[in-house]
């Protein structure tokens, strides 16, 4: 409409201005059937507050995922209130990574707001001047409380101290393990890695085709589960702009994970990511799996698994720097520089973000990054109890970020997963580290340029 009154202007103004007015009394007329009769879609008009975005129209691009499912069928909510029209449009992971390439590429304004993944492409779209700056808007509206949300999940969105997106959902590297097996070998859940290490020695059972653990072996995709053993050692990919995977604290945690794998997993454990490792211990042939959170219900689901009665969930066991697991956020909001609709875009962000819209959220399965969600006692009533309270100590003792924080991160995690795949095939780990180390260094530098 806007663009229709740009053409307008001039001779036909006085008639332009009866047909707003005529929209405008018809709009208050109608709008309770429009929206399905609910009076609180108004709220905004009932309360006697303008709608100053009145008539915009914001394009908003989702991944094909249960967070854009759940937020377009509320949306009507959001526009009744604000009079902002939404056009959502979702697409699968690879058609969207293509399409948003595209519009940011190209400096296009539209969308105005876009899911993305901050641990992959955060840096990348920032680098590129693709993402507004975020850091003045959450202070606009002290009821929004940024502070609620945990400290990990901001780290995850944040890109050299500057926030880039809100996150929508977070997830974190626990531990699976056979509540069974362990009542009957008696043995506790183990609290240290040191702890876990004895466990899986004890029940690697091969003869009969049972192996003390299992996780993913798969060259590019081991990287983000050996990231909390680095946490928890006191090591990390990279100190500011220095590659330290060759570092005494990353060697021990690269040649224990490598280790397990070797000496106590199953066959093939190099060909594995998460569904290959997940299917080998929803088939009850491990005692021990760590993986994401997310994917927990391909093992208590029993159309998926037969152990489906015998899972248990604990936070990833403590190193000597403590219990470091990562607690990421997989996916953010975030707003295209380029958008022509900067106010209304933020509008929608704090009313898809809010503390309200959080908890109706996490209540349709979407793990939210806002404690007051967490602290509801009327929140995630679909998970698991013992998962919940895993995930909920995960938010505040979880590390914000699990792969090497660079542009080309496809590429670091081929180098550190080098390094894994030397310590499976049981080849001389320092060497591989330092081999990585140069590499990543290399990396770290021509980004720079």
């Amino acid at each position: 409409m806007q663009t229709a009154w740009k053409h307008r202007l001039g001779t036909k103004l006085v008639l332009l201005l009866l047909v707003a007015i005529l929209a405008a009394c018809s709009d208050n007329t109608s709008n309770t059937s429009k929206n399905g009769g609910s009076g609180s879609t108004s709220s905004a008009e009932s309360a006697g507050q303008e709608r100053p975005f009145e008539g915009q129209t914001l394009h908003i691009y989702l991944v094909s995922h249960p967070w854009g499912e759940s937020i377009k069928k509320l949306a009507p909510e959001f526009e009744a209130a604000t009079g902002i029209k939404l056009d959502f449009q979702s697409f699968f992971d690879e058609q969207f990574a293509q399409k948003i390439s595209v519009q940011l590429t190209t400096q296009s304004s539209t969308p105005d707001v876009f899911m993305y993944r901050p641990p992959q492409e955060g840096k990348l779209f920032f680098n590129n001047g693709w993402m507004e700056p975020l850091d003045e808007y959450v202070k606009r509206d002290p009821a929004y409380d940024f502070a609620d949300f945990s400290e990990s999940s901001i780290n995850s969105a944040t890109v050299d101290g500057v926030l880039t997106g809100i996150p929508l959902y977070t997830e974190a590297q626990i531990l699976y393990y056979r509540k069974d097996i362990l009542e009957k070998e008696n043995l506790a859940v183990p609290a240290t890695l040191d702890e876990l290490d004895a466990a899986i020695k004890k029940l690697h059972d091969p003869d009969n085709g049972f192996y003390g653990f299992v996780a993913r072996g798969q060259r590019a995709a081991a990287v983000t589960q050996l990231s909390s053993f680095l946490f928890a050692e006191g090591a990390d990919f990279t100190n500011g702009d220095a590659a330290t995977i060759n570092s005494p604290e990353a060697v021990t945690a690269i040649t224990r994970y490598g280790t397990w794998l070797k000496d106590y997993g199953p066959p093939g454990v190099l060909n594995m990511a998460w569904p290959q490792a997940m299917g080998i211990f929803a088939q009850g042939k491990a005692a021990f799996f760590t993986d994401i959170s997310s994917i927990y219900n391909n093992a208590t689901d029993p159309e998926n698994s037969t152990i489906a009665d015998k899972v248990g969930f604990a936070v990833l066991p403590a190193g000597p720097k403590g219990q470091k697991p990562f607690n990421i956020t997989p996916m953010g909001l975030a707003m295209n520089k380029n958008s022509k609709n900067k106010d209304a875009a933020w509008e929608f962000m704090k009313w898809a973000t809010s503390k309200e819209m959080v908890l109706k959220l996490q209540n349709e399965g979407n793990v939210g990054a806002r404690a007051s969600a967490w602290e509801n006692a009327t929140a995630n009533t679909d998970i698991p109890e013992q998962l919940y309270e895993v995930l909920k100590q995960s938010n505040q003792l979880g590390v914000g970020h699990d792969r090497p924080k660079v542009i080309n991160v496809g590429e670091a995690r081929d180098i550190v997963g080098d390094a894994i795949v030397k310590a499976i095939l049981g080849e001389n780990v320092q060497a591989a580290a330092d081999k990585a180390n140069q590499d990543l260094q290399a990396l770290m530098d021509k980004e720079r340029k």
